[in-house]
């Protein structure tokens, strides 16, 4: 691109919002120019505005933006949205009655009829929603979201498994500290301990993976019509969702195509070469004890899932290990990555 677009952060000071900003230093197609978050944070620098908890320091570049309210009027036509779920449904939908296009990481629009819920190498065409959304809603802007952090590991796992039909998941996840913000996990709870719930990641993991794995039917998603069954736990790792997979598939394949369909999978991220996507989004590991989060979640900026212990199950019919990166391809670079998508379809200009 000649020209880069300017960009802007909904809730920039938190841990998502930083992330974000971490992630969109020197991105060549994007210009980070706005940062808005509460009022307390409003007027104020976001060196100031932000106490930084990210390795190193804030980008200096970053560092002496003024930051606004999170309202429509000064801000930038493209939007990554860190808001919290507590205020994030009144926001977007106030920017994007502006005439904003929203890219949101929050939970809050992720299960609406008209909203795509986007991984861009599973189901770009879920896109399509767009143009009922702004039919329907009368918006100038749009919303797009991604899925919840552990969703996108589960979703990328079994995404090149789809054509042998997914009649059954069962999926146990062991989820990183930083996938509940800061300060997140009291010390006392996490450290040498596993806490066996988290408020609403079961019902999330269960019903977006239907989505994602859906059928664009023009207006609508037809979602998966497969039966998918969650236990999700926090465990003392800093960064890194883990999940344990078992999946029953209806044209029975063999553990040699599986094999070859995790390994030969691609998609339209790859395909156009888009800034974020990682050359192989599934990575299979030949290791028996691999992936493990300390070693592999960080791996290709993180924007990779990797994929380990394919083996006969017993009660369904295979199971395996998947790992990815919580807060990068299961927050901000997620986010980046759909809006990357949709400046090559065009969706930008």
């Amino acid at each position: 691109m000649q020209t880069r677009i300017e960009v802007g952060i909904l809730g920039a000071t938190g841990m998502v919002g930083q992330h974000f900003v971490r992630f969109l230093e020197d991105h060549p197609w994007f210009d980070l120019k706005w940062l808005g978050a509460s009022d307390r944070s409003a007027g104020k620098r976001y060196s100031d505005a932000a106490a930084w908890h990210l390795s190193g320091a804030a980008p200096d570049s970053i560092a002496s933006l003024g930051v606004e309210e999170c309202k429509p009027g000064n801000a930038p036509r493209l939007l990554f949205s860190a808001m919290d779920a507590s205020v994030a449904t009144e926001i977007e939908r106030a920017f994007a009655q502006a005439g904003h296009i929203v890219v949101s990481n929050s939970r809050n629009h992720r299960m609406e009829r008209d909203v795509p819920l986007l991984v861009p190498e599973i189901n770009p065409t879920h896109l399509g929603l767009v143009p009922a959304q702004q039919r329907a809603r009368g918006w100038k802007g749009q919303i797009v979201t991604n899925p919840n952090c552990s969703t996108i590991v589960l979703t990328m796992a079994l995404g090149p498994l789809k054509p042998f039909g997914i009649a059954r998941i069962v999926a146990t996840t062991m989820q990183a500290i930083s996938g509940a913000g800061y300060p997140g996990v009291a010390s006392m709870d996490i450290v040498g301990n596993v806490i066996p719930f988290i408020g609403g990641e079961e019902e999330k993991m269960q019903q977006e993976t239907q989505k994602i794995l859906g059928e664009f039917r023009g207006d609508r998603i037809e979602p998966l019509p497969a039966k998918v069954s969650a236990h999700c736990n926090r465990v003392p790792v800093v960064d890194g969702h883990t999940v344990a997979v078992s999946v029953e598939f209806s044209s029975k394949p063999s553990e040699d195509d599986l094999r070859h369909a995790f390994e030969d999978f691609t998609g339209v991220p790859q395909e156009r070469r888009l800034p974020s996507a990682p050359v192989h989004p599934v990575i299979y590991m030949e290791e028996a004890n691999r992936p493990q989060p300390r070693q592999d979640a960080a791996r290709e900026r993180g924007m990779a899932a990797f994929v380990g212990r394919l083996r006969p199950c017993p009660a369904l019919d295979f199971k395996f290990v998947a790992l990815g990166h919580n807060t990068i391809r299961g927050a901000a670079g997620a986010a980046v990555l759909n809006a990357e998508l949709m400046q090559s379809e065009g969706m930008l200009d």
